[in-house]
């Protein structure tokens, strides 16, 4: 925060802040901290009280309690008067470069930082500022390198994962250290890694279209004063999900076919492509369209769902002193929720894994979405929707960790606050 401050403050850029600058900077600043104030004492009285702080965030699209407006009342109020005053407020902002009260609600926002390998359906928000600065694209390339990198390094237990969805059945037991050597074996270590390379190329272009099939979403759907409230956001995020999944489909196709293909039978995903339409038409490469489509729903309401109630309960218990939780906490409430998430979805994975490997393993027969359903679980039972979820589980804390600290470091490098 010091850098930003100094940063805002060295108007004539030469590397140094003076005190003219300074004293220009706390001005500038006690402005918009003013403005911020404002607007968030609605009923002019001079003090900011719990209800104003819950119909602030509303307008902005976050529902909060009462309570939990106290809390981050709380960790401005000095003199323990259960409300804030001007003072106050320009005390606690003063050297916290937070310059809106949207800035302190960002800490909350769902972050979609974390790159479990399965893309995430909710996309990033950008305020205005972010916009215009061009902080966005920045946000978005450091989210693409480390979903790249997060990918690359868990990809091994990605392909077990597609190996057991595929061949794992009764007859035929794979575990984790069998399906390990059974893949090394066949085709040496690299092999781990096959069908990565189409993972990490989709990453641009799923996230771009997201990106910007959110915006438009979002436009059709904001009410007269262009406020979104959290279903349309939930729905244009959805939206914009499904529309990128589609546009990048074949892509999730070949990666699966690629995964589950012998050594020597792809020399590439050029040539895998070109085998597919040769042999089997344009259809194929929307084989599992539907369960993939359908996984979107109960993914991101699952996901968004817990989120939610994790952060309520961490406000409501935990934030003693501050109601900036800290990176763990958000981390922490991003992974849960979207392990959950993926809880819920997976029987649909698996079907939309199995149809898109369907041509390729000799003899099966062509089945639609409701008749792999029914044989899967008439030969495997329930546990048959579930198979390879160890592997997939595996994978979500050294993701994490990586795309996190990837991000970070690009963060970094890229000059983002």
């Amino acid at each position: 925060s010091q850098q930003k401050i100094f940063k805002a403050g060295d108007t004539n850029q030469d590397g140094q802040l003076d005190f003219e600058e300074f004293m220009q900077y706390l001005k500038d600043h006690e402005k918009k901290m003013k403005l911020a104030f404002k607007s968030l004492d609605k009923n002019n009285d001079g003090k900011i009280e719990a209800s104003e702080v819950v119909q602030s965030l509303k307008i902005l699209g976050i529902n909060i309690s009462e309570n939990q407006a106290e809390k981050i009342l709380q960790s401005i109020d000095a003199d323990g008067t259960m409300t804030v005053d001007w003072n106050e407020w320009r005390d606690h902002f003063m050297f916290n470069p937070a310059t809106d009260i949207e800035e302190i609600i960002r800490y909350w926002k769902h972050s979609t930082v974390l790159d479990i390998g399965d893309s995430l359906t909710i996309p990033d928000e950008f305020t205005e500022e972010e916009k215009k600065t061009g902080q966005w694209w920045k946000q978005l390339l450091a989210g693409g390198v480390a979903g790249a990198v997060s990918r690359t390094g868990t990809a091994p237990l990605d392909r077990l994962k597609v190996m057991m969805q595929v061949h794992g059945s009764k007859s035929k037991k794979m575990s984790i250290a069998s399906g390990f050597k059974q893949m090394v074996k066949e085709g040496g270590v690299r092999s781990l890694w096959r069908g990565n390379g189409v993972n990490v190329v989709k990453i641009a272009p799923e996230t771009a279209i997201k990106f910007w099939a959110y915006e438009q979403y979002k436009k059709i759907l904001s009410k007269d004063d262009g406020k979104l409230g959290t279903i349309e956001r939930f729905i244009s995020g959805s939206l914009a999900g499904a529309t990128a999944q589609t546009s990048i489909y074949p892509m999730e196709v070949l990666k699966t076919r690629l995964a589950v293909g012998k050594t020597g039978q792809y020399s590439g995903m050029f040539d895998c492509a070109k085998k597919i339409l040769k042999r089997e038409g344009v259809k194929a490469f929307y084989k599992g369209y539907i369960p993939n489509i359908l996984g979107i729903i109960p993914y991101a309401g699952i996901d968004l769902a817990v989120y939610e109630l994790l952060k309520t309960t961490w406000l409501e218990h935990y934030a003693s002193s501050s109601a900036n939780p800290g990176v763990f906490v958000l981390l922490g409430c991003g992974t849960i929720s979207s392990t959950c998430g993926q809880l819920a979805s997976y029987p649909l994975a698996l079907v939309r894994t199995r149809m898109q490997a369907q041509a390729s393993v000799e003899g099966a027969p062509q089945l639609n979405m409701v008749a792999l359903f029914q044989r899967i679980i008439a030969t495997e039972g329930v546990r048959g929707l579930y198979r390879g979820i160890a592997p997939n589980f595996m994978k979500v804390l050294p993701a994490v960790s990586i795309s996190y600290v990837v991000y970070e470091k690009m963060k970094q490098n890229l000059g983002i606050a």
